[in-house]
């Protein structure tokens, strides 16, 4: 089919691309790209700047914003379907996107994974103070609301994996990375939900990759 995806693995929006992509059974190149700063030419293919992008091939197509990507490749691939066809588990799957990619992409990005994952393998200390009172002072309320929607539901939206879940499991995964969970205690439901949704071959495949990845790279600074 002649799909790259130009991006970095441990991008939680990339990883988000990856999954889809492995759930739709469809094979793709991933293209390293380091956007701090970013190459001359990527400006050409997305114009802020920012991963992921997709290059679809046969269709002459660079598309960047992994929400962008994956509304696509749904309608390129429609089987199986990762949106919902009932119109409003449609619109709360789309919320829930929405909501880890604009909310808990920076507090888990910024919070804990830069301070915790990227300091160190740029030769600093880890900034744990940082990391503790994102986990301490922000990130529960978060938490909160997520333990309350999963509730007792296997997924987020409807009877079935969707982009829904695609978009909030992708992010925690950083914060695994990081050295942390959501405790169990407060949030029963959402642990859960995540240890299910983190062991779909899709999801599990992402984050085994990137564990060797982050532990050769470590070794080399430590």
């Amino acid at each position: 089919m002649g799909l790259i995806v130009y991006g970095a693995a441990l991008s939680p929006f990339v990883r988000k691309v990856r999954v889809f992509l492995a759930e739709k059974g469809v094979e793709y190149t991933l293209e390293n790209v380091n956007i701090f700063p970013p190459p001359d030419w990527f400006a050409e293919i997305s114009p802020l700047k920012r991963i992921p992008v997709l290059k679809d091939e046969e269709a002459d197509l660079f598309l960047a914003d992994s929400s962008a990507i994956c509304g696509y490749l749904e309608k390129k691939i429609p089987s199986p379907a990762l949106y919902p066809a009932e119109v409003a588990d449609y619109g709360r799957a789309l919320w829930f996107e929405e909501y880890g990619d604009s909310e808990l992409a920076g507090h888990i990005g910024m919070g804990t994974f830069r301070p915790m994952v990227v300091a160190p393998l740029m030769g600093k200390e880890p900034d744990i103070a940082t990391a503790s009172k994102t986990i301490e002072e922000k990130l529960p309320s978060y938490f909160h609301y997520l333990e309350t929607q999963v509730g007792t539901r296997e997924f987020l939206v409807g009877d079935t994996f969707s982009i829904a879940d695609i978009g909030i499991a992708t992010q925690f995964v950083n914060f695994s990375h990081a050295g942390f969970k959501p405790g169990p205690e407060a949030y029963p439901n959402l642990t859960g939900y995540l240890t299910r949704m983190h062991a779909r071959p899709s999801l599990a495949a992402c984050i085994a990759e990137e564990t060797a990845m982050l532990d050769k790279a470590l070794k080399r600074t430590a």
